[in-house]
């Protein structure tokens, strides 16, 4: 009624006696790794609603987020769900909010969408906020955004000559 299984015994004889070529005798892996995105097209990173993130986020790909994030997160897409919260600097390319952010947000392209809460400054090269987002802070337009806070120019009248004493100092 039963019979044991052969899973582990080896195959006829006749395979065994056949000389084997050099193509047959290369190791070939177990199982084969197939992407599940179309080459060339990456896929966003996830983070999901019932996740906490305390720290920074830092990528060259695309995050989508749905929890909430306590840090700084640098991206090259960044959206931002309508059931996120991110507190924090937000930097990216190209940035949705769809949901709160609280802190500066920096990016080429900025788009808030009617479901948007911000409260920080906003420093974009281009901007898009739909009726109803709610938006408290400043706007501010440069041609590159995304360097703001890599070195920031010396602020007018701060600079002096070597040796010229400041302002309160002895000479």
């Amino acid at each position: 009624m039963f019979s044991k299984s052969r899973i582990n015994e080896p195959g006829p004889k006749a395979e065994a006696d056949k000389p084997k070529s050099p193509e047959s005798q290369v190791s070939k892996p177990a199982m084969e790794f197939t992407p599940s995105a179309p080459k060339g097209k990456a896929v966003a990173s996830v983070l999901s609603s019932d996740l906490t993130v305390v720290g920074n986020l830092r990528t060259t790909g695309d995050i989508q987020v749905e929890g909430t994030v306590e840090g700084d997160i640098r991206a090259h897409l960044l959206t931002v769900g309508e059931s996120a919260t991110i507190r924090g600097e937000i930097v990216a390319d190209d940035i949705v909010v769809n949901g709160r952010v609280i802190g500066r947000v920096r990016g080429l392209k900025v788009r808030l969408t009617s479901t948007a809460r911000v409260e920080g400054d906003i420093i974009h090269k281009t901007i898009a906020i739909e009726s109803g987002a709610h938006f408290e802070g400043s706007v501010q337009r440069q041609e590159d955004p995304l360097a703001a806070g890599r070195s920031a120019p010396p602020a007018l009248g701060s600079t002096r000559l070597p040796d010229a004493p400041a302002a309160g100092e002895a000479p």
